[in-house]
């Protein structure tokens, strides 16, 4: 099961947990008679859960809706409404007032050439 070597080369996460799964095994029960496994039941649970983290997933996924339905049931106390929204400006306002453009958001190889030379000129076409 655990060879008890990491990917690193030390002992792995879950290697304690495994000690204590064989040790629980070799105190509880003999190479004649099985029946004291099921003392070792808690500790065996406590490996897989080292090892595949379902528990901590069940545990993390219903805090998460938990958290999600809360959120849901109480109203933003701080949002902005619509009126506040507006009078910032931002929506009323046209292109030309904010100085938005398209065309002069963009550079142009003249805007950053030396000499102020237009591409054009700069293969030879002009």
């Amino acid at each position: 099961m655990a060879s008890g070597f990491g990917l690193n080369g030390g002992p792995s996460r879950c290697f304690p947990f495994w000690q204590e799964v064989l040790a629980c095994y070799v105190v509880n029960t003999d190479a004649d008679n099985d029946s004291g496994k099921h003392k070792c039941r808690p500790v065996l649970e406590d490996y897989y859960e080292c090892l595949h983290h379902k528990k901590e997933a069940a545990k993390i996924s219903a805090l998460q809706a938990a958290y999600r339905r809360r959120e849901a049931q109480t109203p933003r106390d701080q949002a902005p409404s619509a009126g506040e929204i507006r009078s910032l400006g931002l929506l009323d306002r046209k292109a030309e007032e904010v100085d938005i453009s398209a065309a002069s958001a963009i550079p142009r190889y003249s805007s950053n050439a030396p000499g102020g030379e237009t591409m054009a000129e700069k293969v030879g076409l002009k």
